[in-house]
């Protein structure tokens, strides 16, 4: 639900304007509202699960996320959509900053754990292309506002179930890691800084604005770097990245996800704008990757991982989605989707519900009971901050070159479909060099070398 609406409101931004009269220019600020305090609050959301327990935090994020779906449904015009957008990424990082941090402490055992984070993997990457059919079937169905609506039941049900199935935890308390000024800090860090990134579309990645504001979120995340070093209850303790296989793979995430998130907005694009699909086609045509990540992520992956280690899992993982960004990186104006695009976007299906479970294993290896929140926090983090990354070069490189084309004499389609095979290139390269980084830096944990969480007893009421 948290991810899906990250994207499921793409497809209705033409009914969200025409509706509420937002500009041209300040449309963009639907998805951007929601992004910013989604990316900068989840690794403060993330120690609060290990200083107050993870249930109390992941309860309470439903609860503002399910509230504020509700105030964006019945909003009459742009300030109060704007408003409770902010607040629901309030809501969905407050909630999905602890998921990951529940799922290793849950399932103790690697094998159990690794089907778990399969689900966990599929879950949330079948989540945006499902935005995407589901955003288009309801808005020309029954209209934009159930885009939010369907979001008050799952939450509720949601809730309640957690409340009744999760196990009660108190957490390590406070007084480990209330450092207010250190939270102050990150969150300013990276609030701004996602905010730098996701307004480059319009300003320039040159601008003095751009630039200004960079460097403004940069001198706050070494000032809060610099503060857990020195710091006697750190927000984030800095051992958390002794690990090269944690810090390794959250970089390596980030990049990753920085080129593939160009195939589920810039293919899109594609679909639409050049092989005119309508919106309820366009979510049928990127399903197949859905599809695929599910069959990988919950059959054969977690299977994989348990016997062969997640590296050995991870690097063919990584090549499939090269792959597929550069099969996409070839396709034609004139093409055709069974001939041109699906034989494309089933390797990024296949390579990605591969590589993602592999990932979230090897960044989670070395997470302690006390700091798996922070762990998960930040792993969800670089995920954000290689989406908003990537979304940003790779659709500015695209919109450049597609006008350069146009200033050549290029028809439309023509000219859209060339920044658009740009695009999917660059992300291609972006992911090569995650691979090159994952054979360099990455190894398998060993099975004495299994995290302490492992031998943490199952709560009671996990069984359910």
């Amino acid at each position: 639900m948290v991810i899906l609406d990250g994207t499921i409101v793409s497809v209705a931004l033409p009914s969200i304007q025409h509706s509420l009269g937002f500009s041209s220019s300040s449309l963009a600020w639907v998805v951007n509202a929601y992004l910013v305090p989604f990316g900068g609050l989840l690794l403060l959301a993330g120690r609060l699960g290990d200083l107050i327990g993870r249930k109390r935090v992941f309860i309470a994020g439903l609860g503002i996320f399910t509230a504020a779906s509700l105030l964006c449904g019945v909003s009459q015009d742009p300030v109060m959509l704007l408003a409770s957008r902010f607040v629901q990424g309030i809501g969905g990082a407050v909630t999905s900053a602890v998921t990951l941090g529940m799922v290793v402490t849950l399932f103790p055992q690697p094998k159990e754990r690794a089907k778990a984070i399969g689900v966990y993997s599929f879950v949330q990457s079948a989540g945006g292309s499902l935005g995407l059919l589901a955003g288009g079937a309801l808005t020309q169905s029954i209209g934009w506002h159930w885009i939010f609506f369907v979001n008050v039941p799952i939450g509720i049900v949601a809730a309640l179930s957690a409340g009744r199935m999760l196990a009660s935890e108190q957490g390590v308390g406070l007084g480990k890691g209330s450092d207010v000024l250190g939270a102050l800090l990150v969150t300013s860090a990276l609030m701004l800084g996602v905010y730098t990134i996701v307004e480059t579309t319009d300003r320039g990645w040159a601008s003095a604005h751009t630039l200004s504001f960079g460097a403004v979120a940069l001198a706050l995340l070494l000032a809060f770097v610099a503060r857990q070093a020195k710091a006697t209850r750190p927000l984030l303790p800095l051992r958390v990245f002794r690990s090269l296989n944690v810090s390794g793979a959250m970089g390596i995430q980030a990049l990753m996800v920085a080129g593939m998130f160009s195939f589920q907005f810039l293919c899109v694009l594609y679909l639409q704008k050049v092989l005119g699909f309508d919106e309820i086609h366009t979510g049928l045509g990127v399903f197949p990757v859905s599809v695929a990540i599910g069959a990988l992520s919950l059959g054969l992956s977690p299977k994989a991982i348990a016997r062969f280690g997640p590296r050995t899992v991870l690097l063919p993982g990584l090549a499939l989605i090269a792959a597929g960004l550069g099969a996409l990186g070839r396709v034609p104006a004139g093409g055709s989707y069974a001939v041109d695009v699906l034989p494309a976007l089933l390797p990024l299906g296949i390579g990605f519900g591969l590589a993602m479970p592999a990932l979230a294993t090897l960044a989670m290896s070395a997470a302690t009971p006390e700091d798996s929140g922070i762990a998960s926090g930040m792993f969800n983090t670089m995920q954000q901050i290689g989406a908003a990354f990537g979304l940003a070069v790779l659709s500015t490189l695209a919109d450049a070159h597609t006008e350069a084309l146009l200033g050549d004499g290029a028809d439309t389609a023509s000219a859209l479909t060339g920044g658009y095979q740009l695009a999917f290139r660059i992300g291609a390269c972006l992911v090569v060099v995650s691979l090159l980084l994952a054979t360099a830096l990455l190894r398998s944990p060993a099975p004495a070398q299994r995290p302490a969480v492992e031998e943490t007893p199952v709560p009671e009421n996990a069984a359910h």
